[in-house]
């Protein structure tokens, strides 16, 4: 299945019916009256997250989408049938922004949420509604009420507690793919991840999900390479893991070009709890190493931590120390949200 996580469709809610012109004709019946039904409601454009989507690729193909009319009224005081709603379903994290592709409409952060995004138009009323003391055979009725419409954009950005961000060939992918069941594409070239992949990580007794970002390189935030279109997916982590190289010449300067680029992008990244990795422990000296992490820290004045995805050196120890952070930030939210439950 294809990874879209953007994507511009165009939504309509029903229109309403039309009440009736009707009057009792019966047998036997010495006075008649009027017996027009009103009309039924339009259907409701409805917007549901759902556990087991990741894309929204559904919405690629097809991007117009209209509910049901509300049926029109009927004689002896039959109201018409309301029109169907439509549900679309989206995954979780995904976004409702406006035409503009500013302002947020909604957002699906947990599963089984359900919105109504357009409410249907309601149905007219029958002539019967219209009667009265002074007006005993009306002969009109309501048209119903149109529905609404819009465009919208749909915006996905992945449910993660944590993010793995760094230049191409940093050993991403391998780290996922070492600590969870994910595969994703490896190879001994730049750019082989195209896309955002997930895993769950099992630490101890608990459990963390793990995003893995395609490589990002010098001027991302102009467009460059991949750009930055996938940060997104970040903005809900609670930490990220920035993996560096250590086979390269200037790791400061790696990371000085992955931290440029989150700062570009903004929306709070910078300010996230960043560990820094430095992996392919296994492929320099001891010696060697150790004098770019002292380089490392003395510029990003953060102790980082040394590992190999492909051996499985201190791997455990990475996860842990990210499974730390997600378990203290789970914490403060729930603390947080059990305060605002109380007031």
């Amino acid at each position: 299945m294809k990874f879209l996580d953007q994507a511009k469709i165009y939504l309509k809610s029903g229109d309403g019916g039309a009440g009736a012109v009707s009057f009792r004709r019966e047998k036997f019946i010495e006075y008649g009256g009027p017996d027009g039904g009103n009309g039924g409601r339009g259907g409701d454009i409805v917007i549901e997250s759902v556990a087991n989507l990741n894309t929204l690729i559904d919405y690629r193909y097809q991007q117009h989408f209209k509910a049901d009319n509300g049926h029109h009224g009927m004689g002896a005081n039959r109201s018409g049938a309301d029109g169907r709603s439509l549900v679309l379903r989206v995954p979780v994290g995904t976004q409702i922004l406006d035409e503009a592709n500013e302002d947020v409409l909604l957002d699906l952060k947990r599963p089984g949420e359900r919105h109504v995004l357009l409410k249907g138009g309601d149905g007219g009323f029958g002539n019967t509604h219209y009667k009265s003391a002074t007006n005993r055979a009306p002969r009109k009725a309501g048209k119903g009420w149109p529905g609404e419409e819009r465009w919208v954009w749909l915006r996905l950005k992945l449910i993660a507690d944590a993010g793995l961000v760094g230049l191409p060939n940093a050993g991403k992918s391998t780290l996922l793919a070492a600590v969870s069941r994910a595969r994703p594409k490896i190879a001994a070239y730049p750019f082989t991840t195209l896309k955002p992949q997930l895993g769950v990580v099992h630490v101890h007794d608990d459990e963390f999900v793990l995003a893995d970002l395609p490589g990002l390189i010098e001027g991302a935030s102009e467009g460059t390479g991949l750009g930055h279109r996938f940060f997104g997916h970040v903005e809900r982590c609670a930490v990220i893991l920035h993996l560096i190289d250590a086979t390269l010449d200037d790791v400061v300067g790696a990371w000085r070009t992955i931290r440029a680029e989150l700062e570009a992008y903004g929306h709070g990244l910078a300010d996230k709890t960043e560990l820094i990795a430095l992996n392919k422990a296994d492929a320099i000296p001891a010696a060697e190493m150790e004098k770019k992490r002292k380089a490392l820290k003395r510029a990003s004045r953060r102790d980082p931590l040394i590992m190999s995805a492909a051996t499985g050196r201190d791997v455990d120890k990475v996860m842990a120390a990210v499974a730390t952070v997600v378990h203290t930030t789970r914490q403060r939210a729930r603390a947080a949200a059990e305060t605002a439950e109380a007031k």
